[in-house]
């Protein structure tokens, strides 16, 4: 079975969306695009990507025609199996001529069976209410977190406030310029 990985693009501080409850502090910020290269390396051993409903929104309205030119990643995107953990869309159409499964009910459960399904590593992006789940269940093999040189001072961290103490064990750290470092942490055990 492959590592459940997830991935968050946080401030310094910690946050993953501003005080109102927005990305646009790293969507605009220029960095995001700076680790493509790594991004290529990381999805080569993916076999998925997993979203919760927000996030699929998101990713639906923007990847499906994004240009390969100005976002490498954008292939692989569109070639990977995409499935969306929400108990309310009906539907999770993927640009014209694709669609995310949708795995309603329990996000902990839904992902259990998923890994069953998959030998390579799933990859969720985001999603903090399935990324919470999955962080208080202890399913999360791998946390990457790009960390942006930007401090928000309030927000919405990337990891629950109920979570309590959890030891992490640094796998890898990567510095990129303009001060983007890309951390990676597995439990520790």
């Amino acid at each position: 079975m492959g590592k459940l990985i997830v991935e968050q693009i946080v401030s310094l501080d910690g946050y993953a969306e501003d005080a109102q409850g927005s990305i646009d502090f790293f969507v605009n910020a220029g960095w995001v695009n700076e680790v493509d290269q790594e991004q290529l390396r990381l999805l080569s051993g993916v076999s998925a990507i997993v979203l919760g409903a927000r996030t699929y929104r998101m990713f639906a309205a923007y990847w499906p025609s994004a240009d390969p030119a100005r976002e490498p990643v954008a292939v692989t995107i569109r070639e990977l199996p995409k499935f969306v953990v929400s108990s309310t869309l009906k539907e999770a159409p993927w640009g014209a001529d694709d669609v995310a499964e949708i795995l309603a009910g329990d996000g902990v459960a839904a992902l259990r069976q998923l890994r069953r399904r998959f030998a390579g590593d799933l990859i969720i992006w985001g999603s903090l209410s399935l990324s919470d789940a999955l962080l208080r269940a202890g399913e999360v093999d791998v946390l990457r977190l790009r960390v942006l040189p930007l401090l928000l001072g309030r927000g919405r961290s990337f990891a629950p406030a109920d979570l309590g103490l959890r030891s992490l064990a640094l796998r890898s750290t990567r510095s990129f310029a303009g001060g983007l470092l890309v951390l990676e942490y597995a439990p520790a055990r």
